[in-house]
């Protein structure tokens, strides 16, 4: 018996619970009670680790779990409702999501259980990235929901459900040395996660296992279909963090205020009117709607900066030169494993998910919890919000949020 997965029609049902959704069907009434479960078929776990594996409905968490019960781990499946509103499209995209991890679970053989972290979600990670839109920053929700909740409250849970470990379908790897956590980079570069992983700490990294760490992408979709998974030709999910693919600007504007304002050239000429300030990111090309202004050399027009105090939008044409920092400042930095020996060292950096990573040097202010980059080649567009993540080799190091005012 399924319970509770249907859309709200506001906000405050946010109910919470936990729910065994298995063979057994048995539901419990708080997440507290979840160690008193017992295997429903009456066989025991035997000495197999039991490990419990976050399922999100997609192909990779599948796969993952696949390929943990053919190593001989006791899996269990685990599927987190996060997001409780509907789109656009009056769907719940959660439920079709769920639909997946329950056939999957069926075609393995295992049990699952779903939990609702809507209210854990909003609190926790939404708020603070509608807030971060509001001054004026570019967030990445996902960095944040990695902490709070995939390895936050999904991990607290999986230990009360026993379990030795815990499993995602991250495209990263760990490895352990002279008894600490380190985290490694995928062996796929164009999937790897890491980067949104920037903020778990060594406590929460000792006890998980990345099985797609090893894998590129497209031996994950092999495998779903050796295995006859459902979720095998099924799409990447794109867009924010649980919340889906959605049109951005008329998403974000259910939240925070539209106020109109002056867009201006860096020497103060106004040139057109914007939406809303916190609407638009640095480097922005698109949606400007002021093409064909006399007095100008010609060129796209981009974004270059943002006043959210006054309400002004700055923008440039044809020259891209604003845009590139060479130096950038990373603050509230977190140290995954631990901090480095030295207060200056050679470093490669992403400023945002899916960059090549750029060479540089890192001097660090552990007082201070910050981080002065210098690339050896300007970077385009540094938004403050986002996360400046560090890397020596293979392992990635940790990550802070890039701060001030390009």
């Amino acid at each position: 018996m399924d319970v509770g997965y249907g859309c709200p029609r506001d906000n405050s049902e946010r109910e919470s619970f936990f729910t065994n959704t298995g063979s057994g069907e048995c539901e419990i009434s708080s997440p507290a009670n979840a160690e008193r479960i017992k295997r429903t078929d009456g066989k025991p776990r035997g000495r197999a680790a039991n490990v419990v594996v976050g399922m999100s409905g997609g192909v990779d968490s599948s796969v993952a779990a696949a390929l943990l019960k053919e190593r001989g781990f006791s899996v269990t499946g685990f599927f987190m409702r996060n997001w409780r509103e509907k789109d656009e499209n009056g769907r719940c995209t959660a439920d079709d999501d769920f639909l997946d991890v329950k056939r999957v679970a069926a075609r393995l053989g295992i049990d699952y259980y779903a939990a609702d972290f809507s209210k854990e979600y909003a609190d926790g990670v939404f708020a603070s990235f509608v807030a971060e839109y509001e001054r004026g920053g570019t967030p990445n929700p996902d960095v944040l929901c990695n902490k709070e909740i995939k390895f936050g409250r999904f991990a607290d849970e999986a230990r009360k459900l026993g379990a030795d470990f815990i499993a995602t379908g991250h495209y990263a790897a760990t490895e352990v040395k002279d008894g600490l956590t380190f985290l490694k980079k995928s062996a796929d570069p164009s999937k790897d996660q890491t980067y949104f992983l920037n903020q778990l700490s060594e406590r929460r990294l000792r006890n998980v296992i990345f099985p797609l760490g090893n894998l590129l992408k497209t031996h994950v979709r092999g495998i779903a279909q050796k295995y006859g998974l459902p979720t095998a030709s099924k799409k990447d999910s794109t867009g924010i963090c649980f919340i889906g693919e959605r049109r951005f600007r008329e998403f974000l504007a259910g939240y925070i205020p539209m106020r109109e304002g002056d867009i201006m050239t860096l020497d103060e000429r106004i040139v057109g009117r914007h939406k809303g300030v916190c609407f638009y990111t640095l480097g922005q090309r698109r949606g400007l709607e002021i093409g064909g202004k006399k007095g100008f050399a010609g060129g796209r027009w981009f974004v270059v900066g943002k006043n959210t105090a006054k309400n002004i939008l700055y923008v440039a044409n044809g020259d891209e030169s604003a845009l590139f920092k060479k130096e950038i400042t990373a603050e509230n930095f977190n140290f995954i494993t631990k901090k480095p020996d030295k207060t200056v060292m050679e470093i490669t950096a992403r400023i945002r998910h899916r960059q090549p990573e750029q060479s540089g040097t890192a001097e660090f202010d552990f007082a201070n919890n910050r981080v002065r980059i210098t690339f050896r080649e300007p970077q385009r567009a540094p938004a403050p919000g986002q996360y400046a993540v560090l890397y020596d080799g293979e392992y990635c190091v940790g990550g802070g949020e890039i701060c001030g005012n390009p």
